[in-house]
């Protein structure tokens, strides 16, 4: 067992024991508060340039299972209370080290995840590195930046993903670095998917003749991305369109809409949502560090809303034949009460209304 240290950019250190890669890295600290799903959470594009850390204590008992993957792991470092080294699942098809060596993704386990998890909650996220010693000079830690990374995280080329059974509809998906069960939800709902990088033209797109949009998930600042965001201006109110956390940011920002980033932002799989079309309150997964200013996308009316926070989860656009959220109605590992979005969006393209 070798000594590690994770460093906060505040000054602030915290002794570990090293597994995974024997590397050094940087990242934006963030946490995830889910009990299960660590695999799925470590296959997420959307969490590339930050280092994770689970508030669940024990990580990696049911081993890692290839079939959950959601995409690459693209995160920059791991931090666990326990790391379990004997996985026992049916499904296990290795364990937690061995993934995080392949993939040279350095981890550091044995810190205290609690008192990470308050510093994080009050003073926010924060960047930190993982090392075996403790540098002198912290200043190029603290000017570490989150950037460009959907251009790292998206699809290089096309690809299509045929539908279950009967074909019913054709749909472009977006990847801004998409989770593969977004392409699943679609598909076994008859819908062909294709799946396009993230810098295809609004025109490409249109030329392939879909009958519906996605917009995926991803990672970063939503402002960042002023190509894609004049894309989705060109698509708004042609199609039917969905979109899924960076997805539903960036088709505010196209409709005139402000972002901002939260304080420690929202990544779990017990977030409550409440339908302000009807009575119903969801319980959800998330991961996202920003968040849209509803009040200021004059073209959408806000459909859903955190009960927490109070914060914006989603958008309809009535006369654009849109509507997006901020959670994640795939979710995998996490609930799935929401899923009955993916209907919505295939009797949208149908011809319904919203």
């Amino acid at each position: 067992m070798k000594k590690g240290y994770l460093v906060l950019a505040d000054g602030q250190v915290f002794p570990g024991l090293r597994f995974g890669a024997e590397t050094e890295t940087v990242g934006e600290l963030v946490f995830t508060t889910g009990m299960c799903g660590y695999v799925e959470t470590l296959t997420d594009p959307s969490y590339a340039g930050q280092i994770v850390m689970q508030t669940y204590p024990l990580i990696g008992n049911y081993g890692v299972i290839p079939q959950d993957f959601e995409g690459e792991c693209r995160v920059k470092g791991y931090v666990v209370r326990e790391p379990c080294g004997h996985p026992s699942n049916f499904r296990c098809g290795g364990d937690l080290e061995s993934f995080l060596k392949e993939r040279s993704i350095p981890g550091l386990y044995g810190v205290d995840t609690r008192q990470l998890t308050r510093i994080i909650r009050e003073s926010g996220v924060m960047n930190a590195m993982i090392c075996d010693e403790v540098p002198a000079d912290l200043e190029p830690l603290k000017h570490y930046a989150v950037t460009g990374v959907v251009e790292a995280v998206t699809r290089r080329e096309p690809a299509v993903f045929p539908a279950e059974g009967d074909l019913r509809f054709r749909v472009a998906l977006l990847d801004y670095g998409a989770k593969n069960n977004i392409i699943q939800e679609l598909r076994k709902r008859g819908c062909e998917v294709t799946v396009l990088p993230a810098s295809t033209a609004a025109e490409d797109l249109l030329a392939r003749k879909p009958d519906g949009v996605m917009l995926s998930n991803g990672p970063g600042d939503p402002a960042e991305n002023v190509y894609q965001i004049e894309q989705i201006q060109k698509l708004l109110g042609t199609l039917p369109l969905f979109g899924i956390c960076l997805g539903h940011q960036l088709t505010a920002l196209a409709a005139g809409g402000k972002t901002y980033k939260l304080k420690y932002g929202h990544r779990g799989v017990n977030q409550p949502v409440r339908d302000l079309n009807g009575p119903r309150t969801y319980i959800t997964s998330q991961n996202h560090g920003y968040a849209v200013d509803g009040d200021s996308v004059a073209r959408g009316r806000v459909s859903f809303a955190n009960a927490n926070d109070g914060t914006c989860e989603g958008l309809d656009y009535p006369d654009l034949r849109a509507f997006t959220v901020q959670f994640h109605p795939e979710a995998r590992g996490g609930p799935l009460d929401t899923a009955f979005l993916f209907d919505r969006f295939v009797d949208l393209m149908k011809g319904g209304n919203l």
